[in-house]
């Protein structure tokens, strides 16, 4: 006999009720993960040519597949980089211009989702505070859009209202400097703002002054905390790019345009501050290259035991492994993308698999990454996109 909620059950029926109950959970769980592998694709474009906006197409992450035609989700003007929000449908993309509403400023639009069609629904558009912006988060609270501004240098907070659309501005601050490249680095360009998974300092790489400012993040009011914000130079002449956290352990990775490099950061909370210590530089391109070159997009693996960069004029991507206990990294491999200029790239939900962006040659190429080694390997499947820089799922 087996006591089970207070009542008795015969050892034989047991048996049979065990087999029903776990044929209905094993039934219910499938039908679960069966929904969860589909999802929506949003692709952001730089626009003329053949763009005209944000693309979209259903995709598959059992097969690896899309699963859908493309199709255009929304007319805007160059809509570069996009971002989710974490509870609600929707989502908000910069506009990388150098003027909006006759003021010396790019834009960034408010979108709402739709669960009965792929078209994106403009909410409203507001001035991103500064030329040219290029990178865009949400917080984690949801309340806040963090943007960064290449031209101006500046990095921006506006307030997400309650119909999904942007208030004016919560914060800005004007990043200050240059440094030895004078084509490329004759002031300031905020190339990125990343919120670590706290939710409590955003991280700032600028390019044109060869710097990582780390900001404390105030959720209450959007803004960043000038009097404890912190800051780490790179190698002159490196350009730091992108950024990204590492999603469990003290570490961070900026990924250097102008000099092909990695810069792995030990990062730690001191009295309201981020203290910051780079530990390692790492070539994202081969021994002996020579050609020219620059790097792009930087992103971890969702296990925190991978971190991929992808090479422009190389056309590769360069995929790490990261030691759990030192944060430092190890080449694995560097893998041709496919097409030209990899602008960016996508890590699915499910973590297997790559998609590469390749804004030269308007294809979307599909890796399958191998789950002891992080290795890409090529599935054949090749999505026609328009010039695409940026790829999220929903």
């Amino acid at each position: 006999m087996l006591i089970m909620d207070r009542f008795t059950i015969p050892a034989r029926k047991q048996s049979f009720k065990w087999r029903c109950l776990l044929g209905m959970l094993h039934g219910f769980t499938a039908s679960i993960l069966m929904q969860a592998a589909t999802h929506q694709v949003y692709v952001g474009t730089y626009t003329g040519n053949q763009s005209q906006g944000i693309y979209t197409f259903e995709w598959d992450d059992q097969s690896g597949e899309s699963t859908s035609e493309v199709s255009l989700a929304a007319s805007s003007e160059n809509p570069s980089f996009l971002a989710l929000h974490p509870n609600l449908p929707l989502l908000y993309a910069v506009n990388e211009t150098s003027s909006f509403e006759s003021k010396e400023t790019g834009a960034v639009t408010a979108f709402r989702l739709s669960d009965q069609t792929t078209s994106l629904e403009p909410i409203n558009q507001v001035a991103s505070r500064g030329k040219a912006p290029c990178h865009i988060q949400v917080d984690a609270s949801g309340k806040w859009v963090l943007v960064a501004n290449y031209s101006s240098g500046t990095v921006a907070v506006l307030p997400i209202e309650s119909n999904g659309g942007l208030g004016s501005t919560a914060d800005v601050v004007e990043h200050l400097g240059s440094s030895v490249n004078p084509s490329r680095q004759e002031g300031p360009h905020a190339h990125c703002i990343n919120l670590d998974p706290k939710n409590r300092f955003a991280v700032a790489a600028d390019l044109g002054v060869d710097k990582l400012f780390a900001y404390p993040f105030e959720q209450a009011t959007g803004h960043l905390n000038l009097y404890r914000t912190t800051s780490i130079s790179v190698k002159p002449g490196a350009g730091p790019r992108h950024f990204t956290f590492h999603p469990s352990l003290p570490f961070g990775y900026a990924i250097n345009e102008l000099n092909n490099t990695i810069t792995a950061v030990a990062m730690d909370e001191d009295s309201g501050r981020m203290t910051m210590q780079a530990f390692q530089t790492i070539d994202t391109l081969p021994e002996g290259y020579d050609e020219t070159s620059y790097t792009a997009e930087i992103m971890m693996h969702p296990s925190g035991h991978f971190l991929y960069g992808s090479n422009r004029g190389h056309d590769s991507i360069a995929v790490f492994q990261i030691d759990q206990a030192s944060g430092k990294l190890k080449l694995v491999e560097l893998e041709p993308t496919q097409g030209k200029t990899p602008r960016s790239f996508g890590i699915d939900p499910s973590g297997r698999f790559l998609l590469a962006a390749n804004q030269g040659s308007d294809t979307i190429v599909v890796f399958q990454i191998q789950e002891d080694s992080g290795a890409l390997e090529p599935t054949g499947h090749t999505i026609k996109v328009p010039t695409p820089v940026c790829v999220v799922f929903r």
